[in-house]
């Protein structure tokens, strides 16, 4: 929902050279709890050429920290390391400026180390937490921090973006904008690894898992466990064509893949409504078991086998 990169953007605006040289009607004064010890004014809009802007957007500022899971947790040893980073004054920021990616995978140790610094956090220093829902931070973190919420982008702007700003094709950007869910980093993140062509391998395989021999099915439970970055993205893929077959037999007109309207109708005839919510809740719950840390390889298997018995 671009939450990364308004993070970024406000590094930026806090350490802008425009705080120095912009006047003051180009101005507001940070009024907020995590600037006001501040005395600074910060810019609204970053001017980006500025060495201090092109530093933080290219991820080289010394004082621009982004913190992110190792493996699927953020782990102590990662927060103890930046309790001693902030116990010592920046190295040339104006606003020193900590981000926090995918805050929910702080295990409970992590959280807890993080408690004091976000009670107390040190002079000229903001921490930015980014989560994807509230309900999986510690309640103790939630109460200690200013909460901002991000809306989904409508797959209007998504689409308008992908084929203007990247040139692809307008059939193609419909369909990616349709399963990013408002999200532009997931969108573009589809297009430069082809989820196109993906998707298409995604769907063939899951519609023929019943057919399956066990080495085959065990071949697939590996393949999807060998692109561990990629997922996260490609179990989404499986359970929005889930949420399809389903939905072919009550409101075709809000299927997702609409590109693939007759093969979601044929497919969809040929299946219960019970076995296909029975293969969704099989997906749901191999996610979670990947977030509580289970082996990735076995899960796939696991899930895979459970797929091809409903």
């Amino acid at each position: 929902m671009g939450k990364e990169r308004a993070a970024v953007a406000l590094a930026m605006a806090c350490n802008c050279a425009a705080n120095r040289e912009g006047s003051d009607s180009e101005r507001v004064v940070g009024r907020t709890t995590d600037l006001s010890n501040t005395g600074r004014s910060f810019t609204t809009q970053p001017c980006g050429s500025c060495k201090s802007c092109r530093k933080i957007e290219s991820d080289n500022h010394p004082d621009i920290i982004r913190l992110k899971p190792s493996g699927p947790f953020i782990k102590i040893d990662q927060i103890r390391t930046l309790c001693q980073t902030l116990a010592m004054k920046p190295y040339e920021a104006g606003m020193r400026v900590v981000i926090i990616s995918d805050a929910q995978a702080m295990n409970p140790a992590a959280g807890n180390a993080l408690l004091k610094v976000l009670e107390e956090p040190p002079v000229r220093t903001i921490l930015v937490l980014i989560a994807a829902h509230i309900s999986n931070l510690l309640p103790t973190i939630v109460s200690r921090c200013q909460h901002i919420r991000f809306n989904p982008i409508s797959k209007m702007n998504l689409e308008s973006v992908l084929v203007r700003d990247h040139g692809i094709d307008a059939g193609d950007a419909t369909v990616i904008a349709t399963m990013a869910a408002g999200s532009m980093s997931r969108a573009l993140g589809m297009y430069r690894t082809n989820w196109i062509k993906r998707r298409y391998w995604l769907i063939n395989e899951l519609d023929s898992l019943s057919a399956g021999s066990m080495n085959r099915l065990l071949a697939f439970g590996g393949q999807l466990a060998k692109n561990k970055d990629d997922l996260p993205d490609a179990l989404e893929v499986l359970k929005t064509w889930l949420r399809d077959l389903v939905i072919a037999k009550l409101h075709p007109d809000r299927m997702i893949n609409h590109d693939l309207a007759s093969k979601l109708q044929q497919a969809s005839q040929k299946m219960s409504l019970a076995s296909l919510l029975s293969k969704f809740e099989t997906i749901q719950s191999t996610q979670n078991a990947i977030q509580a840390g289970t082996n990735i390889r076995l899960a796939m298997e696991s899930m895979v086998l459970k797929l091809s018995r409903v």
